[in-house]
């Protein structure tokens, strides 16, 4: 028994973090263009990785959130928001 309530316990706790993640449609819907980059990290938390470059005075900065199948991927130029994305493999053709 003591295996069978650790395994759903960590069912319950994986299913109340993703249900609690700020990484969803919602709050994609949020990001706008021309936000600042901490706009958006307020918004969606720290990015799961991000991948900055600077070329001749321009900064480029691409920032994945991750959250089970849901990706956000926004771009940033000069530390605004020029592109946004958002993948949920479920949710394809709706």
């Amino acid at each position: 028994m003591p295996a069978r309530l650790a395994a759903l316990v960590a069912l319950l706790a994986t299913l109340l973090i993703t249900a609690c993640s700020k990484v969803n449609q919602e709050n994609f819907l949020k990001v706008r263009e021309g936000m600042s980059e901490e706009e958006v990290i307020s918004l969606l938390g720290r990015p799961a990785e991000s991948n900055s470059v600077n070329v001749l005075g321009v900064s480029g900065t691409a920032s994945r959130w991750v959250a089970g199948d849901t990706v956000i991927t926004v771009r940033f130029v000069n530390g605004s928001v020029a592109f946004k994305s958002f993948d949920k493999p479920g949710d394809k053709g709706k």
